[in-house]
């Protein structure tokens, strides 16, 4: 096994988290789940593998996942959400994983799914994020939703080959609920940052958006599976704005 702490954050994750831990089996003999409050068996599934179930509050994506960090027994730690498995070719580069030194963070290929479609073009096609860091140095933001890592200056970015096999979205009703649920968050934290739901961006962005992703970035090319998720992404855009402008026009 190789020296590096794999942490999730999830909460009622209990139709995937199985698989995602599965995929893990053999890579390390730290994996840490934090989880926030699921109330559909999800804790009594990550037992069944033997990691360390924490369980604790929600204090938005960048401070959990920053507490559920701090609990990591190495130094060197892959961060995964819940519905975010790792491919064959990812887990022989992990268990042969030798930094070259701390100041280094490692991209990650993703494949995005909806249900058992891959998508490979539109928002979700050629997807990467930085997932293995070395916690000494780096931290995520405290951002509420849309965390992001902080990097020094002097880091160096490299890519870690294989890929984390995200199944974010098992069907359409999950599909819908997790976009009004990220729209909600973003709302408020648009409001927070005194943005303001112009009318160029309630009526018209979520037109923009539909074909960025299904024409510009080629969504159409993987069939209704692509045009569902440019949809939703307008969908997304849409909702986000308008629940913007009703909080604003409470406050006013």
């Amino acid at each position: 096994m190789t020296n590096i702490s794999i942490v999730i954050v999830c909460r009622n994750e209990a139709t995937i988290i199985a698989d995602t831990l599965q995929s893990l089996q053999g890579v390390s003999d730290d994996i840490v789940v934090y989880d926030n409050g699921s109330t559909d068996g999800t804790q009594q599934i990550i037992k069944q593998f033997g990691v360390r179930l924490h369980e604790g509050t929600w204090e938005g994506f960048g401070k959990t996942k920053n507490k559920a960090t701090a609990m990591a027994k190495y130094d060197w730690v892959l961060s995964l959400d819940a519905d975010e498995a790792v491919d064959e070719e990812l887990k022989r580069s992990l268990l042969s994983f030798s930094p070259a030194g701390e100041k280094i963070v490692y991209d990650i290929t993703f494949k995005s799914f909806l249900g058992a479609r891959e998508l490979k073009y539109g928002e979700w096609g050629g997807d990467h994020h930085i997932r293995l860091f070395n916690k000494k140095l780096i931290q995520w933001n405290d951002a509420p939703v849309h965390e992001e890592l902080q990097l020094p200056d002097e880091i160096t970015i490299l890519k870690l080959k294989g890929a984390v096999l995200h199944r974010t979205m098992a069907n359409i009703p999950d599909y819908v609920t997790k976009m009004t649920n990220y729209a909600m968050l973003n709302a408020e934290k648009y409001l927070r940052q005194g943005k303001k739901a112009s009318w160029f961006k309630l009526r018209l962005s979520p037109g923009f958006t539909f074909f960025h992703y299904y024409v510009l970035k080629l969504g159409f090319l993987d069939g209704n599976a692509g045009y569902v998720c440019a949809k939703m992404t307008a969908y997304y855009t849409f909702l986000k704005y308008a629940r913007l402008k009703e909080l604003k026009d409470k406050t006013e």
